[in-house]
């Protein structure tokens, strides 16, 4: 696949199905979210394909796959290619997802550890748990032992915002734990899944393990259909999440869903510390991450002060142009995703909240927003935003403010900042969410480390060691002399 944009040409991208890459009867177009300039002609899935793409790899997986110290293999050899190619990468990142130079270089980055890290999970596969049944009356002389197996066909879908990184997070465990895998990225981004692709057929996967769907939300569903899909793996909606769910029935599933993503401020924090950091997690990516920071919880004797300093901070971050050197804040994924943010923050103005910095729209550029005085029963407040969009809350005690992010149908992670050790404790027992940072922010993640969210934010676990554990069966083996 050429470079998007190279010479002003529109790049043509094919699926890969059955061993091969194809062509199909149906298109559609990838724009750029900045210019709004065509970029790419992607090839679409049609039923058919997506059902002759799923028994193939379910055939190929019958017949075998190769072992751990090859996966393994093959897996650092796509890092590898991954790095040799990161220029690549990156500049084929930007330009399908909107998103800065600095962001682009951060996902290349994080791709290649996330491969490097499911190539040593892979050589560690083989490692069998020893059950004590000779500790029970009858059994003596016996050997028992679990031992992990493959799960089958993996169905992977990804969304818009990490479409390098998160691909990775997928792809990459679903081949080291032994399974075929066929990825339909987002309509939005669906360059750098193919990319991902090439690598890994690059790298020696075999080609009649893995399958690119490229389409949208009906190839999705024709993938629900299909009984041998033994796995689905899901990042995205909650809404969507729920129709996974119900389709899967008895089939596993890892969903990492929606979310509202507080941090609180406690009185006794490093502001020097906490206010960029916040600033960063609310902006980046257009405040599009499910961990970006939507609320920020401020204990009242500090509100002012936070308050203040965030808003100079905001005020002083460049957006628009994702292409600026020192651009923070690129254009949301479509003008339709930014006009409904802009939207919900004139319910909310409507409603008595204030904004005390930007709030202003340029097409799909929605500048980075600060937000305070809010209903509790406002968008901006009550639901996911997803965009560059951070509301100013005070509270009194830390038990209100845990109380407020309870209160809330979501659970995938939040951050305190705070001196005292009695207060992380506190944290880490009382949140109900899937990861709590001390001294950090709710967007913090290292790719090695279990992520992932309860309540609506979906359940199971992304990260190479945990997903392969998803992406597995268990098999108890007994011996008797």
């Amino acid at each position: 696949m050429e470079l998007p944009g190279t010479n002003g040409a529109v790049v043509e991208t094919r699926l890969f199905i059955a061993g091969a890459w194809r062509d199909s009867q149906k298109s559609f177009e990838v724009r750029d979210k900045y210019s709004g300039d065509v970029v790419a002609s992607v090839q679409a899935a049609a039923p058919a394909l997506v059902s002759e793409a799923v028994e193939h790899c379910r055939r190929a997986f019958d017949r075998g796959v190769p072992s751990p110290y090859e996966r393994a293999e093959i897996l650092y050899c796509a890092a590898s290619l991954a790095r040799a190619d990161q220029d690549r990468l990156a500049a084929t990142y930007q330009a399908e997802t909107g998103f800065t130079g600095s962001d682009a270089r951060t996902e290349t980055d994080r791709c290649i550890q996330t491969l490097t890290l499911c190539a040593e999970e892979a050589r560690r596969f083989d490692a069998n748990e020893t059950i004590p049944i000779s500790g029970a009356p009858g059994p003596a002389g016996r050997f028992a032992f679990v031992m992990r197996v493959p799960i089958g066909p993996v169905a992977a879908i990804t969304p818009f915002n990490a479409p390098l990184n998160t691909v990775a997070h997928k792809v990459g465990p679903a081949i080291a734990a032994g399974n075929p895998v066929l990825l339909k990225p987002s309509a939005h981004t669906p360059l750098c899944g193919a990319l991902i692709v090439d690598l890994m057929l690059r790298a020696g996967w075999p080609a009649d393990l893995i399958a690119l769907l490229q389409g949208g939300a009906e190839v999705g569903q024709q993938l629900l259909e299909e009984p041998d899909i033994r796995f689905y793996t899901f990042t995205g909606s909650t809404d969507v999440g729920r129709v996974i769910q119900k389709a899967a029935g008895l089939r596993r599933t890892q969903l990492e869903l929606g979310s509202i993503a507080f941090t609180i401020i406690e009185p006794d924090a490093d502001l020097d510390r906490a206010l960029p950091l916040v600033r960063t997690a609310a902006f980046r990516k257009a405040g599009q991450v499910c961990t970006s920071v939507q609320v920020l919880l401020v204990q009242r004797d500090v509100y002012a002060e936070v308050r203040d300093r965030l808003v100079a901070l905001t005020e002083t971050t460049p957006f628009g142009d994702p292409a600026g050197a020192d651009t923070i804040t690129g254009p949301m994924i479509s003008v339709e995703a930014a006009e409904r943010a802009e939207a919900r923050i004139a319910e909310a103005v409507a409603a008595g909240a204030t904004i005390l910095a930007g709030g202003r729209r340029d097409r799909a550029v929605l500048a980075p927003t600060v937000l305070a005085d809010a209903s509790p029963t406002v968008a901006p407040v009550c639901e996911e935003m997803f965009a560059p969009v951070v509301t100013l809350l005070p509270y009194d005690t830390l038990d209100e403010a845990f109380e407020r992010i309870n209160a809330t149908p979501y659970g995938l992670a939040a951050g305190l900042f705070t001196a005292r050790i009695d207060a992380a404790l506190q944290a880490a027992r009382g949140l109900r969410v899937g990861t709590v940072h001390i001294n950090n922010t709710s967007s913090s993640r290292v790719d090695l480390m279990p992520y992932g969210g309860v309540k609506d934010s979906g359940f199971g676990r992304e990260g190479p060691h945990y997903a392969m554990h998803e992406m597995t069966e268990e098999r108890l083996v007994t011996l008797t002399p």
